[in-house]
């Protein structure tokens, strides 16, 4: 199975910059797509961006423009470059992979990480 550690979350001005970082390990060979959700509090957890292993992305419409995805298949880590953050950008960060298991797609998660965007 596939393990997965977030990191680079913290406090940001707004119109300020974060990169977050997501970490696989495990039976990295059987991921798919992989991506970001977030979950404010309140509020429904919501996709974010996703990236395939060809490369494609998508993004939520809240984030185009701002938010870039990438992922390095050499390292088995995936990004989210976060830029012009906005106070409703502050939640919960999640990083998903979906792994080819038992002749089934399913989903690991990571822990999450904090982005809190104020000033």
């Amino acid at each position: 199975q596939v393990q997965l550690v977030e990191s680079g979350g913290g406090l940001v001005q707004p119109g300020g910059s974060l990169r977050l970082s997501c970490a696989a390990s495990g039976r990295t060979s059987s991921i798919g797509t992989m991506g970001w959700n977030r979950q404010a509090p309140g509020k429904e957890r919501e996709l974010v961006a996703t990236i395939t292993n060809s490369g494609s992305t998508n993004y939520a419409d809240s984030v185009k423009g701002r938010f870039t995805i990438s992922r390095d298949f050499a390292k088995n880590t995936v990004y989210l470059q976060m830029n012009s953050l906005k106070p409703e950008d502050t939640a919960v960060y999640l990083c998903y992979a979906r792994e080819w298991v038992y002749s089934t797609w399913s989903t690991a998660w990571g822990q999450g990480t904090l982005v809190t965007v104020s000033s």
